[in-house]
């Protein structure tokens, strides 16, 4: 039977849950940054290029220290944030709230 490390899965996903919460508030300041901008093109590719370098930067650092377990659990995190980050924003679309 396959041995679970719930200690590292635990690690990874709080890790992965900050860690993707950043990610989806830098995108949404890259978003509303581009929208003010004449060169919208160039502020969303340095946004996605910085949060996604930031993003595997972090989840290298996690799987070198603790392991597959942390890992799976730095994976599971970031698509529960994105999820949630993707459900308050079409509830926010649809009331009319977004900025």
């Amino acid at each position: 039977m396959i041995e679970i490390d719930w200690t590292a899965a635990m690690l990874g996903f709080g890790i992965g849950t900050v860690t993707g919460a950043i990610f989806f508030l830098g995108l949404a300041v890259g978003i509303r940054r581009a929208l003010r901008t004449g060169s919208p093109v160039i502020v969303l590719s340095l946004s996605a290029a910085i949060r996604l370098a930031g993003f595997l930067g972090i989840g290298w650092i996690v799987v070198s220290q603790s392991g597959p377990w942390a890992c799976l659990g730095y994976g599971i995190a970031f698509l529960v944030v994105r999820f949630v980050a993707t459900t308050l924003a079409r509830r926010e679309a649809a009331t009319g709230d977004a900025p």
